[in-house]
């Protein structure tokens, strides 16, 4: 079993996650993992890096599909016995214009954002070392979202004592309200992408009030985080940032040195943390 300290990030053959990988592997001292649905795409990726000097190494992962997962979680504890920087950054949205019926794009973003991302968690978190570092790339829309729900549901979101389970019933609730056209009367913005996020920054939440219950003396660090509005095939050319400045928080967040005991459980945007 090699003792060489790893980090994985999910959904980075191009984008924010291409740049974590090129950064990761400039400044973590380990083996960094690209991965990607689709292992040619993720390859060539992987050439692309190499042929700038540097070594990133390669791993297939569908965070929709559950078998996809528990490869990785396998090849991992086989590998290394766990796992020291875990960036959760593969994530979907639906263009403005796309004409896809909204139920459909609320229960295809939700599956890989929200879904994909908790199954993740829940496969990998165990793996985790001590001092090691999750990162959960949220988005700023989580909060803008959060402010065009109910009272009642922004309430719920806010709490500091919400369990997964609830998360769950509450995002499996505004895709089943999308489907009988009621979302917007039950208390939830008109946005997939936005609802996804919310559930990823308030699972980031949870994740990390439960290592501090259960793992306390591990001194792992979990936030969520917003890239920014980065130039991106999701977000289009007339984003401000470029992939590399996008990379930025992420990073930070998946370097924080093995002191630092916050941010945990935060969300974080421009290397500050943001009020939720």
């Amino acid at each position: 079993m090699s003792s060489v300290p790893v980090a994985v990030v999910t959904g980075s053959n191009k984008g924010i996650g291409l740049a974590i990988v090129r950064a990761l592997c400039k400044q973590f001292p380990g083996d960094v993992y690209l991965t990607s649905r689709d292992a040619e795409r993720g390859q060539a990726a992987v050439a692309q890096l190499q042929q700038e000097g540097l070594q990133p190494l390669f791993h297939q992962l569908d965070i929709d599909d559950l078998q996809s997962i528990r490869a990785l979680r396998d090849f991992l504890k086989e590998k290394y016995g766990g796992i020291n920087v875990l960036v959760n950054n593969a994530g979907i949205a639906f263009k403005v214009n796309d004409t896809t019926p909204f139920a459909v794009q609320a229960e295809v973003t939700l599956k890989t954002n929200f879904f994909g991302t908790r199954n993740v968690c829940t496969e990998l978190l165990p793996l985790m070392k001590p001092y090691g570092r999750v990162v959960n790339v949220s988005s700023m829309v989580s909060g803008l979202a959060l402010g065009r729900c109910s009272q009642e549901l922004q309430q719920k979101f806010r709490s500091d004592t919400i369990t997964e389970d609830e998360l769950v019933q509450l995002m499996t609730k505004f895709v089943e309200d999308t489907k009988k056209n009621v979302h917007e009367k039950e208390g939830w913005p008109n946005t997939s992408y936005g609802v996804s996020k919310i559930g990823v920054t308030v699972l980031s939440r949870i994740q990390a009030r439960l290592l501090n219950e259960q793992r306390k003396g591990d001194h792992i660090l979990l936030n969520a985080c917003c890239p920014g509005w980065v130039r991106t095939d999701m977000a289009g050319p007339k984003a401000t940032k470029s992939p590399e400045e996008g990379a930025e928080t992420p990073v930070y967040l998946a370097l924080l040195p093995s002191s630092a005991d916050a941010p945990h459980g935060q969300f974080v945007s421009d290397k500050t943390v943001q009020p939720w």
